[in-house]
């Protein structure tokens, strides 16, 4: 606007030598205010992309080609398409391919192909639905229970330890099981809950962790967060607590998880109760987990759990 004043004041050559802008350039704004009556908003950077952008026009014989090869051969790739249409006489190269592939895709060419499973008492087909539900993230520092499982091999058998830890207080549980099923991971929750309180979930992407567990998640009324994809380091906790396990557990007592896994997991309480309330922690100043938790509690909640003796009845 101040070039604009300048310009009509001082004319052509001086706004030019002042200020480097072309006549085209002053004749534009000016058209774009008298348009919005005057409003400087009209001066505002606008975008600069062309009104209408080229589309790619796919040979019409290609095009058609591209698509029986894709009906007759399910879901073949643009790396194989390209030397096929080669030895037809196409004169084409493998990016233009996923370009055209793309374009057919968007435009509903293509054909599509359901995934089908069949029922193993009946023998029927049928088609898979899956129901994709909102994954949502943990909000920086927000106190959650991360939970994980350990995958064992022990002389051909799969063994699964299911484990947790609370992310603030570092209280940790762990238990195993012969199965990787998400009524397994339900029946570690609920045997968690008996120990200790969730504030909130976080776990990985794992099947274990749905169906009967995300249920159970929901009856409870407890809230649940997922990491990404591949992305072990946002449940750092529960994998640092994993290691842990294995080097001063799991790997002592291999011939037990594989033969006896209920005096493993009767072992395996042993060793939680001593991690918890015994085993110094880098991250808690030298203090176990119960240590932790007794020392930042006030001195009348630390008491309100002890037996009532006559000497505190004396005293009340």
């Amino acid at each position: 606007m101040r070039i604009l004043i300048f310009w009509e004041k001082y004319g052509d050559e001086a706004t030019k030598e002042a200020f480097k802008t072309s006549r085209r350039t002053l004749y534009r704004w000016q058209e774009a205010l008298r348009r919005e009556s005057g409003k400087i908003q009209a001066l505002d950077k606008r975008s600069t992309a062309p009104k209408k952008s080229r589309t790619r026009r796919i040979d019409y014989v290609l095009a058609e080609r591209i698509i029986a090869l894709r009906i007759l051969h399910h879901k073949i790739g643009k790396r194989k398409l390209t030397p096929l249409l080669r030895n037809e006489g196409f004169a084409i190269s493998e990016p233009y391919i996923g370009r055209c592939l793309a374009d057919l895709k968007r435009r509903g060419l293509l054909p599509k192909y359901r995934k089908v499973s069949v029922d193993a008492r009946t023998g029927n087909m049928h088609e898979r639905i899956y129901k994709r539900k909102a994954k949502i993230r943990r909000p920086k520092g927000e106190r959650v229970v991360e939970v994980d499982t350990i995958v064992r091999f022990v002389n051909g058998l799969k063994r699964y330890i299911v484990t947790a830890i609370d992310t603030e207080t570092r209280f940790a549980f762990a238990g195993a099981y012969k199965n990787h099923s998400s009524a397994s991971a339900a029946d570690f929750l609920s045997k968690y809950l008996q120990l200790a309180p969730i504030p909130a979930l976080q776990t990985d992407n794992g099947s274990e962790f749905a169906g009967y567990f995300d249920d159970a998640c929901t009856r409870l009324k407890i809230r649940r967060y997922h990491t990404y994809p591949r992305c072990p380091k946002m449940n750092s906790h529960v994998e640092r607590f994993n290691r842990t396990l294995s080097e001063e557990f799991i790997d002592h007592h291999r011939m037990l998880l594989r033969d006896d896994l209920g005096a493993f997991n009767e072992k395996l309480v042993d060793y939680l109760l001593w991690y918890n309330a015994e085993r110094p922690h880098e991250s808690l100043s030298l203090k176990s987990p119960l240590q932790s938790i007794i020392a930042s509690l006030p001195a009348r909640e630390c008491q309100m759990y002890r037996s009532c003796t006559s000497a505190c009845r004396l005293k009340k």
